[in-house]
């Protein structure tokens, strides 16, 4: 295809070079300076097949270069005090704001999801940059007594140096900005991997960042970005000067990235795949249940980490529920359609592949006895990778197919006697990311919320599983990874920790009492 063709050089997209800088054809590595020299790779929108614009991704080699030139701008960025960072990561917020709906219109248009969602994406950056500022003059440090005269026992926090980030196609931005603003106030400097089929959203994001870098006299290379394949994320994951890899992906993936790390004894922080649930009880207010399943299990056409992938209804309310759901099923099928158009409620699946996922599970699913109640279908009269959000029901907990997360807008609905069968539903899966109760039983709600509770990083009750505030550790257990991103006491992640112990007197003694004399 010839750039004629290309997206970019439309003008409808014109914000993409007048508001983002990006081109029909863009190199894809960042270390202070623009270069690429790895395979050339068209850019697609999932909304209607086009190429938005061609990349030129890096190599090894250009990797390689990337981590020398980061890690010597570590020696600068270390240097500078916790607040003043704060102060470049405040600029890029307001940066991000002047750029809100261009760079919000590119996640949409790259990624698939409806515009509100692409802009509300770029505004979670914005929110952790807020976050981060305040961060930066907060650092706690705890100052504990000693059992030995004039001893003072201090706890210190300093940067790890260069890290590793591997973001995944469905945030493009923001997963990225959880861990750019923290890791920046942390006096960290670090190499950005994003997906391979979303590196325009990589590359304005980029622009954006190292504008306010360059802007302040400081080394661009402290936000490097290297767009690349598989052969890059091994690289940075068997790389022994990345101390950290964030990485959020696939468990299957997300296995090999921790396998990798550990085996050099460096650090893991893994946000990985998450077979949510929603629990209903006799008592839970119906209406509520149903507007806020719908977004949970439709909302980014399934494309979600925190996607609810199992509807888990007590057998009182089943029936309701399930006819409720369906007919808001049925209005929203018609709010399908191109995720920049006002009105629109659900976008495509990202590319073809997630399109046969969709379809292989549905087949799996009516092969072991799956209803399809609603949907089920791949939409093949129009251009694109769209399908039906979909509703299945007659299937048991223990299922295969329940069991696994497949990344699509399919809800399998089940039915319990009582909210402890429920609970044991809800913890019987390999992930534990996002899960939530509806309920207005106290005493319900405090076991769901305790020990023999949901076993997920996320634990809600009346709202769905999607929707993460900033302010609150994000990430889950088990086979979600153990990883916690965005608030809370996210930040230690991405620091080491000493213990310092000062002997400001004139003896020696010894801990425990200890004689050696």
């Amino acid at each position: 295809m010839s750039s004629q063709g290309f997206l970019v050089d439309h003008p409808r997209y014109a914000f993409l070079k007048e508001d983002l800088g990006l081109e029909s054809f863009n190199q894809g590595v960042y270390n202070g300076k623009w270069f690429a020299n790895g395979m050339v790779v068209q850019s697609v929108s999932p909304a209607t097949g086009e190429v938005i614009a061609e990349v030129s991704q890096g190599n090894v080699d250009d990797y390689d270069a990337c981590v020398v030139e980061a890690r010597k701008a570590w020696s600068t960025w270390a240097d500078v005090p916790a607040p003043k960072r704060g102060e470049i990561v405040r600029q890029i917020g307001v940066a991000l704001r002047e750029k809100l709906e261009p760079l919000g219109k590119l996640v949409s248009m790259e990624m698939g999801k409806i515009l509100p969602e692409g802009v509300g994406e770029v505004q979670e950056y914005v929110d952790i940059c807020d976050y981060a500022v305040g961060l930066s003059r907060m650092f706690e440090g705890k100052v504990i007594p000693s059992e030995r005269p004039n001893h003072t026992l201090l706890e210190m926090w300093n940067p790890l140096g260069t890290i590793g980030i591997i973001s995944a196609f469905n945030f493009p931005v923001a997963v990225y900005g959880w861990n750019n603003a923290l890791s920046m106030i942390c006096g960290n400097t670090m190499i950005w991997k994003g997906a391979p089929s979303t590196p325009l959203c990589s590359i304005a994001t980029t622009k954006i960042v190292s504008q306010v870098l360059e802007k302040n006299n400081l080394p661009g290379a402290i936000c490097s970005l290297i767009c690349g394949d598989a052969d890059v994320g091994s690289a940075m994951a068997n790389d022994p000067r990345l101390p950290l890899i964030s990485f959020t992906g696939s468990t299957r993936v997300g296995k090999q990235v921790a396998v990798a790390v550990q085996s050099r004894f460096g650090r893991n922080l893994l946000e990985l795949g998450g077979n949510n649930a929603i629990l209903v009880d006799e008592s839970a207010p119906i209406d509520l249940v149903i507007r806020a399943s719908v977004f949970s299990c439709a909302g980014t056409s399934g494309q979600r980490c925190t996607t609810t992938r199992r509807l888990i209804l007590h057998d009182k309310v089943y029936d309701t529920v399930l006819a409720g759901l369906v007919k808001a099923y049925e209005q929203l099928l018609p709010r399908m359609g191109d995720p920049l158009e006002s009105g629109v409620l659900l976008g495509p699946l990202h590319n073809q592949a997630a399109v046969d996922s969709f379809a292989a599970t549905i087949k799996e699913a009516e092969a072991l006895g799956g209803h399809v109640v609603f949907g089920g279908k791949v939409m093949t009269d129009r251009p694109g990778f769209f399908v039906q959000p979909t509703i299945i029901t007659g299937l048991k907990p223990t299922a295969s197919v329940v069991m696994s997360e497949c990344f699509a807008p399919i809800l399998y609905v089940l039915k319990c006697q009582d909210m402890d069968e429920a609970m044991a539903i809800n913890n019987s899966v390999d992930q534990g990311l996002s899960s939530s109760m509806f309920t207005q039983n106290l005493g319900q709600i405090f076991k769901w919320l305790g020990p023999k509770g949901s076993d997920c990083g996320i634990v809600n009750v009346n709202i769905g599983t999607s929707g993460a505030e900033i302010g609150g550790a994000f990430g889950g257990e088990k086979h979600t990874g153990g990883g916690r991103e965005s608030g809370s006491d996210s930040w230690k992640q991405y620091m080491r920790r000493s213990t310092c112990t000062i002997n400001y007197g004139k003896d020696l003694p010894l801990a425990q009492g200890i004689k050696f004399e």
